[in-house]
C-alpha cells in the first residue's frame, strides 16, 4: 500500500498550485546558514535542535520584515483611519508555520530544510506556544488579528506581554496540577522590543482641582516597554502590528531610600513595579477583584491611548512635526474596539486625557469618547461581569474614580429626565451599584461610553437584549447589534488539516480560503462517490496520525477506527462535562449489560483546563480521569469503549485533535454559552455537532440543516420557563433507572474504590444546586447519542452529512465577522488588494 502523504507534502501542494515565483530555495538556505552562525555561540560548533529553529524562525522573519516596514509607510501616505483592538488576551499559539502558510513559503522552507537534513515538523515543535489567552476570547483575538491583515485593514492589536501565559496542565493521580508556563525563557524569535515608544503609566497619588484644571500628581510611575509582534496577511503582502505591553520599574523607582542606606531594597523593589506584566490570570468566565488585575487594566489602557494619540497627531511617516492638534477628527481616524470590560477603562482615561491634558469641554471630550469606542460583550454569566470595588478606584485610580462619577451623574440625569420618578430603574442603571461595598459596574461604563455594543452570537446577542442589559437597550437600541464570532480558515483549515484544505481545492479552487462562502459549492459533490471517499479518507489519515501521538503519550492502545467523540474546552459547569461523564458510565454500563451486542466503539476525548481556584472544576477532571481508569482497564468492554483526559489542552493540540475527530461535543445548557468557537473548527474540519441551541450552533444549524446536526435538549424559553417553575433534580433521578445507577456508582465509589465519598461534592451539586440543569438533558441527550452511534455504523451517510457541515461554514470565517465590524462599527472598508512585496518596484 502506497504510504500516506505526510501534511508537509499535502501543504506543498496546495502551495504549489497556481503560485509562481516559488522564493529561491538555495537563498533560503544561505539565509538560514547566516543566522545558523550568528545564533551559536562563539565556544559552541555544534548546533542543537533549537538553535536550528531559530535559525530557521530569524530566515522566515526576514521575508516579514520588509513587508511589515512597506505595510507601515503605505498607512502612513494612505493615512486610513485605524483600528485598535484592546484586549487582556491574544491566544496566538505557534507563530512558524501560520507564518510560512501566509506568505506562500512553506514548500520553499520545506524543501530548503530537507536539502539540509533537517525534519521541519520536528523543528516546528520546538516552538512554544504564546499562550497569552485562557480560552475563546483570547482566541478569538488571534483569529481577529489575521483577518484583519488580510482584509487590509489599518489595525493593531494591544495587549500584554505576560512573562509567563496560561498554565501548563499536569495531570497527576488524576488531578490537575499547574506549572507556571515560562514561554520566554528561551527567547521569543517573532517580537522586537522597541524602547523608543515606553510610556509613563501613573498609579496611586491624589487629585488637585486648580484654576489651570485639575491635576493628577504625586503618583506613582511604571513604564511601558512595548514588544512589536507582526502579524501577516494571507498572501497580500500587508504585515500589521501586534503591540503587547512589559511593565519595567523607572530608574529613579523608590531610590529616595537611597539616602538612608535602602540601596538594596530600593533595587529589590522594583519587582512590585514589574510584576504588574508578570502572569496572565488563568481565570475564564470569572471576575477576581485583586488589586494586581486591575492595574493590569490600567496599565494596557494608559499605555495605548498614549500610543494611539501619538500616531494621531503625527501626520507623516518619519515626521517630528505633530500636525494634527485638533482632536475633534479623532473618531474619523480612530476606531477602538474593546474585546469585553477588561479594558473598559479606556473609557475615563480618554477622557482624562481630553479634558486635564488637551484642555476640551467635557461636552467636546464626551461625544469624541463615544464615537471612538465600541464594546464586545462575551458573557452573560453574572459571575463573570466586571464590578470593581469604589474604594480600590480611589486608591488606585483617584482622577478615574471622579470622572466615573462625573460620566454617572450625567448619564442618571438623562435616564431621569426620560423616566422621571422611576428610581428603581435608576438604581439598575447605575454605573455604582449601592450595597454593602459601593461597586462600579464596568458593563455598564462600557455602554454608556460606546456608540456599538454588540454580542458575539445572534441568540446571545438577543438574550443581551431581552435580559442583562434591557434597560439600556430600552433607551438606546439604535446602540446594540450582533458579530457573530468566526475563526480563521488558514489556521484552522490551511495549516492544520492540509489534506482536507487540498481536497477541497482540487473540487472548487483554492480562492475559498480567502473567500469561505465558497465552500457551498461543495453541495455539488455531495453524492460524489469519489469526493465521499476522499473526505473519509482525510479523516481517517488524521485519525491514525492522532492515535500514534495518543498512544505515545498516553500509553493507551487506540482502535482508529471508533468514533472520536470529543469535548475540548475549558473545563467549566456551564460547559456540562458531567453531562458527557453521564453519557460515557451509561454507555459502560449497558456494554457491561450486554456485551455481546453489536456495539459502535467510541474513545471519548475531554480536555481543558480547570482555573487554579475552581473546585468543582477540578473534580470534575478528577471524575473524568477516574472513570477513565475503570473503563479502560475492563477486559469485558475491550476496545469498544475508551476515555482519555487530554493533558494539557491548548492551540497546538487543538490543531491536532480538531482534524482527527468524529463527534464535536457541544452540549452547554441553553443561554449559557456566547457563541463558541471551537465548535466552528469541529465544523469544518469534517465532524459532526452533537449540541444544544446555544451561542453560535443554533446558526450553524441554520447554515448546514438542522437535519445535518444532532440537536438535543432544553431551548432558551424551555430554561426560562423551569427557572420560574424550579428544577428539581431528584424528579429525574427518581424517574430514569439508567440516570440513577450511573449517579449512585459516582456517589458509592464505583469509580474511587480507594475513596468511596471521593465525589460527594460532585453528587451534592447535581442533586441539590445545580444552576446548569444536567440531569434535564440527560434523557434526551442519550437518545441523541443512539442516534449518532447508529449513523455512524453507516460511513457512506455520515460522510455526506459531514460534507453538509463543511459546505455550511462559509458564515463562520472571521474574515466575514471583521468586515462586518468594519462596515457596521468602525466606518472602515476591506481592501483586497495586495500591496507590493519589498523586492519589487512600488
Amino acid at each position: 500500500m502506497a504510504k500516506p502523504l505526510t501534511d508537509q507534502e499535502k501543504r506543498k501542494q496546495i502551495s504549489v498550485r497556481g503560485l509562481a515565483g516559488v522564493e529561491n530555495v538555495a537563498d533560503l538556505k544561505t539565509n538560514f546558514n547566516r543566522h545558523l552562525h550568528f545564533t551559536l555561540v562563539k565556544d559552541r560548533n555544534v548546533a542543537t535542535k533549537r538553535d536550528y529553529y531559530f535559525a530557521l524562525a530569524n530566515t522566515v522573519r526576514d521575508h516579514l520584515v520588509g513587508r511589515w516596514i512597506r505595510t507601515q509607510q503605505h498607512y502612513y501616505e494612505k493615512d486610513p483611519k485605524r483600528v485598535y483592538y484592546l484586549s487582556l488576551e491574544f491566544y496566538m499559539g505557534r507563530t512558524l508555520q501560520n507564518t510560512m502558510v501566509n506568505l506562500a513559503l512553506e514548500n520553499a522552507c520545506d524543501e530548503a530544510t530537507y536539502q539540509l537534513g533537517l525534519d521541519m515538523e520536528e523543528l516546528q515543535d520546538i516552538e512554544e506556544d504564546a499562550g497569552l489567552g485562557n480560552g475563546g476570547l483570547g482566541r478569538l483575538a488571534a483569529c481577529f488579528l489575521d483577518s484583519m491583515a488580510s482584509l487590509g485593514l489599518a489595525a493593531y492589536g494591544y495587549g500584554i506581554r505576560y512573562e509567563f501565559g496560561i498554565f501548563n496542565q499536569k495531570i497527576v493521580s488524576g488531578w490537575q496540577v499547574e506549572e507556571a508556563d515560562d514561554w520566554l525563557r528561551y527567547g521569543n524569535p517573532w517580537e522586537k522590543a522597541r524602547p523608543e515608544y515606553m510610556r509613563p503609566v501613573h498609579f496611586y497619588g491624589r487629585v488637585e482641582h486648580t484654576d489651570e484644571g485639575v491635576q493628577w500628581v504625586d503618583t506613582q510611575v511604571v513604564l511601558a516597554l512595548p514588544y512589536d509582534t507582526p502579524v501577516p496577511g494571507y498572501r497580500n503582502n500587508i504585515v500589521n502590528t501586534m503591540r503587547l505591553w512589559s511593565a519595567k520599574a523607572p530608574c529613579d523607582f523608590n531610590l529616595k531610600d537611597f539616602n538612608v542606606g535602602g540601596y538594596i531594597q530600593a533595587v529589590l523593589d522594583r519587582n512590585l513595579a514589574e510584576n504588574i506584566s508578570r502572569v496572565l490570570y488563568p481565570n475564564d468566565n470569572f471576575f477576581e477583584g485583586k488589586e494586581l488585575r486591575l492595574k493590569q487594566e490600567y496599565f494596557v489602557v494608559a499605555a495605548t491611548l498614549q500610543d494611539i494619540i501619538r500616531r494621531f497627531k503625527a501626520s507623516k511617516f518619519g515626521s517630528t512635526e505633530f500636525v494634527r492638534m485638533d482632536l475633534s477628527a479623532l473618531p474619523d481616524k480612530v476606531a477602538i474596539q474593546l474585546n469585553d470590560t477588561h479594558p473598559a477603562l479606556a473609557i475615563p482615561e480618554l477622557m482624562r486625557i481630553l479634558v486635564d491634558v488637551e484642555k476640551l469641554t467635557w461636552t467636546e471630550a464626551w461625544d469624541i469618547v463615544v464615537r471612538t469606542c465600541a464594546y464586545t460583550n462575551h458573557t452573560v454569566l453574572p459571575e463573570a461581569l466586571e464590578r470593581w470595588p469604589v474604594d480600590l478606584f480611589h486608591n488606585l485610580l483617584p482622577r478615574h474614580l471622579e470622572i466615573i462619577y462625573e460620566i454617572n451623574r450625567r448619564h442618571m440625569e438623562r435616564i431621569a429626565s426620560i423616566y422621571p420618578g422611576d428610581f428603581d430603574r435608576m438604581r439598575r442603571m447605575s454605573l455604582i451599584e449601592e450595597g454593602d461595598v459601593k461597586k462600579i459596574n464596568m458593563a455598564h461604563l462600557c455602554i454608556v461610553g460606546s456608540h456599538a455594543v454588540n454580542g458575539v452570537a445572534r441568540i446571545h446577542s438577543e438574550i443581551i437584549k431581552e435580559t442583562v442589559f434591557k434597560d439600556f437597550y430600552e433607551v438606546d437600541p439604535e446602540k446594540f447589534q450582533n458579530k457573530t464570532n468566526g475563526i480563521t480558515p488558514r489556521r484552522w483549515l490551511v495549516m492544520c488539516n492540509p489534506g482536507l484544505a487540498e481536497v477541497i481545492a482540487e473540487r472548487i479552487g483554492e480562492d475559498y480560503i480567502r473567500d469561505l462562502d465558497q465552500l457551498k459549492k461543495l453541495l455539488d459533490f455531495v453524492d460524489d462517490d469519489a469526493f465521499i471517499r476522499d473526505v473519509a479518507k482525510v479523516k481517517q489519515e488524521n485519525k491514525m496520525k492522532f492515535s500514534v501521538h495518543l498512544e505515545e503519550h498516553y500509553k493507551v492502545k487506540i482502535n482508529p477506527n471508533s468514533m472520536f467523540d470529543v469535548q475540548v474546552k475549558r473545563i467549566h459547569e456551564y460547559k456540562r462535562q458531567l453531562l458527557n461523564c453521564l453519557h460515557i458510565i451509561t454507555l459502560y454500563n449497558r456494554i457491561k449489560k450486554e456485551p455481546k451486542k453489536s456495539w459502535t466503539p467510541r474513545t471519548v476525548m475531554i480536555g481543558g483546563k480547570a482555573a487554579p481556584g475552581y473546585h468543582t472544576a477540578k473534580m470534575i477532571i478528577k471524575l473524568i480521569t477516574s472513570i477513565g481508569d475503570i473503563v479502560n482497564n475492563d477486559p469485558v468492554v475491550g476496545d469498544r469503549l475508551k476515555v482519555i483526559f487530554l493533558e494539557n489542552y491548548r492551540v497546538t493540540l487543538a490543531e491536532k485533535i480538531i482534524p482527527a475527530s468524529d463527534l464535536s461535543e457541544q452540549i452547554s445548557t441553553a443561554g449559557t454559552e456566547a457563541s463558541g468557537t471551537g465548535n466552528m473548527k469541529f465544523m469544518l474540519n469534517g465532524a459532526l455537532t452533537i449540541g444544544t441551541m446555544d451561542g453560535a450552533n443554533v446558526e450553524m444549524a441554520e447554515e448546514a440543516g438542522e437535519e445535518n446536526l444532532f440537536i438535543f435538549g432544553m431551548r432558551v424559553k424551555d430554561v426560562e420557563a423551569m427557572d420560574k417553575k424550579g428544577y428539581d433534580a431528584k424528579s429525574y433521578y427518581n424517574r430514569i433507572p439508567e440516570l440513577k445507577q450511573a449517579m449512585d456508582q459516582i456517589s458509592g465509589g464505583f469509580f474511587s474504590p480507594s475513596q468511596s465519598d471521593l465525589f460527594k461534592d460532585l453528587v451534592n451539586m447535581l442533586m441539590n444546586h445545580d444552576r446548569f440543569k444536567v440531569f434535564a438533558d440527560y434523557e434526551d441527550y442519550i437518545k441523541c447519542q443512539d442516534k449518532v452511534s447508529a449513523l455512524y455504523k453507516n460511513p457512506k451517510e455520515w460522510t455526506k452529512m459531514v460534507i453538509h457541515n463543511i459546505a455550511g461554514c462559509g458564515k463562520f470565517s472571521s474574515d466575514r465577522t471583521i468586515s462586518q465590524y468594519a462596515r457596521e462599527i468602525w466606518d472602515m472598508e476591506p481592501n483586497l488588494e495586495k500591496i507590493a512585496a519589498p523586492d519589487d518596484p512600488r
